[in-house]
């Protein structure tokens, strides 16, 4: 089978309007699917046209959603987005298309200011008792090492301060996770 002007016309027509080689093979008769995706690669053909817009444009769409979701409270970030070439398979063909990637996203932690910190009473191991917070301040290894030793509520083995520290809800460590 040769490969005319007229058939590498129609070839890269119905290529660019997003019909499958298999489609292709059959318009154009004599050929097979293979023979189509053949000529594509030699031709260097870009990616073919998608129903409801190019995969770049879903990709794009999608990565805006995930960075205008809720950021944690004492963080700013600033997101860097560039464009970037990569290859993907279409069927049995391999396209190059550029994309947007956001490939890190800067966190700026801000601390809260109508945070109040509890005076620590600055309590060694031995002087903790089932009542007293057990959150470690400081370097293990240097002498000014002690422990919170405020009240703790029973079923808690920090103060109400050391315990919001301690205990985060899973979706809010998962959100800061993904964005870093």
């Amino acid at each position: 089978m040769n490969w005319t002007d007229e058939r590498v016309e129609k070839l890269k027509r119905l290529w660019s309007e997003g019909l499958s080689a298999s489609q292709i093979a059959a318009q154009l008769g004599g050929v097979s699917r293979n023979a189509v995706i053949g000529k594509v690669h030699r031709l260097s053909l870009p990616g073919r046209a998608k129903a409801g817009g190019t995969v770049a444009t879903g990709r794009t769409s999608a990565a805006k959603r995930t960075t205008s979701a809720p950021r944690a409270p004492n963080y700013a970030s600033r997101v860097t987005t560039t464009t970037r070439t990569v290859a993907r398979a279409v069927g049995a063909t391999m396209v190059k298309e550029e994309i947007e990637v956001e490939p890190y996203e800067e966190m700026e932690y801000r601390p809260a200011s109508n945070v109040v910190v509890p005076i620590s009473r600055r309590l060694a191991l031995t002087e903790l008792t089932e009542r007293t917070c057990k959150w470690p301040v400081g370097d293990p290894l240097k002498e000014d090492f002690h422990f919170c030793g405020c009240e703790s509520p029973d079923a808690s083995p920090y103060c109400s301060y050391h315990a919001k520290l301690a205990y985060q809800p899973v979706n809010e460590r998962r959100k800061v996770a993904v964005r870093v």
